[in-house]
């Protein structure tokens, strides 16, 4: 039984871990013509770096990083080339935070064409020392998401006054925390806007309204800096240009200067997989698989080790996440009863109510209407099936297999029948399923003599001379 386990835990973890290998292979959270790395004995003028994507823990944490090393190189500029749709509003003020602060011009250009500067990306844009875009791009739809009041309301029309009272009540909550996020967006961006004198009306727009313009029409109205039809146009573009940097003006000069292209490294690539909402939750239940079956099955020690690590590996990316402790709460009471439902067996009570309370925790788990950050629903489906087949089933047979008699080990020659191999008196040897033992015997007992195994002493087995029908 712990060998079938074990090796389904491992045949899991190896698909699991394979699928993450080839996310790691595969992300491209910033581009570039070669991943060059600044070496002691150059002094790169232009770092550039590409952010595609949501924004999110991993690109906050790639561009915060970028930005210390770009000033300790004493680089001129740092070019981040951004194309995001938007993103979690943590991660988004982590960035900004930096940027402000950062000793050395930071340039944030919509780019390529058809790129977008949406939600997020309209603060970060505002934050920059410079904001540039190239043609064909757009920006705005800055609105920030509401979280979570609308659906606290019952959409069912209310029958009595108290239920009309209670759904007013309702009303009212929602729409002052709707107010209160509202204006704090609002007040956030025109301050950002304020900094670098950009138009700070048309950034009030675009929060309220959810509005978006296109790059021209951006220059125009004095949102943007520049309108650059590539990097080599931004540069000359920039080249003179005087900015307010750390309170001070910052003169850029970028002609004949080396250009940096700066890709991510295995820390950025590891934190963008991992804080991936489906696989973080894959983690955390391969996390509760491993340590569930090394609760059953002590002594080998790999799904321990292993469901160990994925367990903390889990709960690190969930805290970078915008998750709800409640849907955590819900998902560890759901595993709880259904392992409970295979310790003490009932009519399915536990282990349906541990079913649903692990969907519900799911489903809530991720404190955000952002679709980049929902697990997906088929993943939901497939673990509820798997946790609750393991829980209920897989664990109930090896609880079943601890409970039954025992069928292998010494304690299983009690009461067998052994053949004696020399005469002796109180101490002798004889011989038990082909196996030659040491014995001893209050009665003498002669070679052949067939007797009862009555007691196990260490390695000496008391025998009792069999009685003639």
């Amino acid at each position: 039984m712990r060998m079938r386990h074990t090796i389904l835990f491992n045949l899991l973890c190896l698909l699991v871990f394979s699928g993450i290998s080839l996310l790691l292979g595969s992300a491209t959270l910033a581009k570039g013509s070669e991943s060059t790395q600044p070496t002691s004995g150059s002094v790169p003028k232009v770092w550039t770096l590409t952010i595609a994507g949501g924004i999110g823990p991993a690109s906050s944490d790639l561009v915060i990083r970028t930005i210390d090393r770009a000033a300790a190189a004493t680089a001129e500029i740092l070019v981040i080339q951004l194309d995001t749709p938007g993103g979690l509003d943590k991660s988004m003020r982590a960035m900004i935070q930096h940027i402000l602060s950062a000793p050395i011009p930071v340039v944030t250009y919509v780019s390529p064409q058809g790129a977008r500067a949406a939600s997020a990306g309209t603060y970060i844009l505002y934050a920059s020392h410079v904001a540039a875009m190239a043609p064909a791009t757009n920006l705005g739809a800055a609105s920030p998401v509401q979280l979570g009041a609308p659906g606290m309301i019952n959409p069912a029309q209310p029958q009595t006054e108290e239920e009309k009272k209670q759904r007013q009540q309702l009303l009212d909550q929602a729409t002052t925390m709707q107010r209160k996020i509202m204006n704090d967006a609002v007040a956030y961006i025109r301050g950002l806007a304020d900094v670098h004198g950009r138009n700070a009306d048309w950034a009030e727009q675009a929060v309220r309204e959810a509005v978006s313009i296109d790059s021209g029409k951006a220059l125009e109205l004095k949102v943007i800096d520049i309108v650059a039809s590539d990097l080599n146009d931004l540069l000359q573009q920039l080249d003179g240009r005087v900015v307010r940097v750390a309170n001070h003006d910052y003169q850029i000069s970028t002609v004949n200067n080396l250009i940096v292209p700066i890709l991510p490294d295995w820390r950025a690539r590891f934190l963008l997989v991992i804080t991936n909402p489906n696989i973080a939750y894959i983690l955390l239940m391969i996390g509760f698989y491993g340590l569930l079956l090394e609760f059953y099955n002590p002594g080998f020690g790999l799904p321990g080790v292993v469901g160990a690590i994925c367990l903390l590996t889990g709960l690190y990316a969930l805290q970078l996440l915008p998750i709800s402790y409640t849907g955590l709460g819900l998902i560890l009471l759901g595993v709880a009863l259904m392992a409970i439902e295979a310790l003490t067996p009932s009519i399915g009570v536990l282990g349906f109510g541990g079913a649903v309370a692990f969907v519900i925790g799911s489903i809530m788990l991720m404190d955000t209407d952002l679709p980049g950050y929902q697990i997906a629903t088929p993943v939901i489906a497939l673990f509820t099936f798997v946790t609750a087949g393991l829980s209920v089933f897989v664990l109930g047979m090896a609880l079943k297999a601890r409970r039954s008699a025992v069928v292998s080990g010494v304690t299983t020659m009690l009461g067998e029948t052994a053949i004696v191999l020399d005469d002796f008196s109180a101490e002798g040897r004889v011989t038990i399923n082909g196996e030659t033992w040491n014995a001893w015997s209050d009665e003498p007992l002669k070679k052949n003599d067939s007797v009862n195994v009555v007691a196990i002493e260490g390695l000496i087995l008391r025998v009792e001379k069999q009685q003639p029908d």
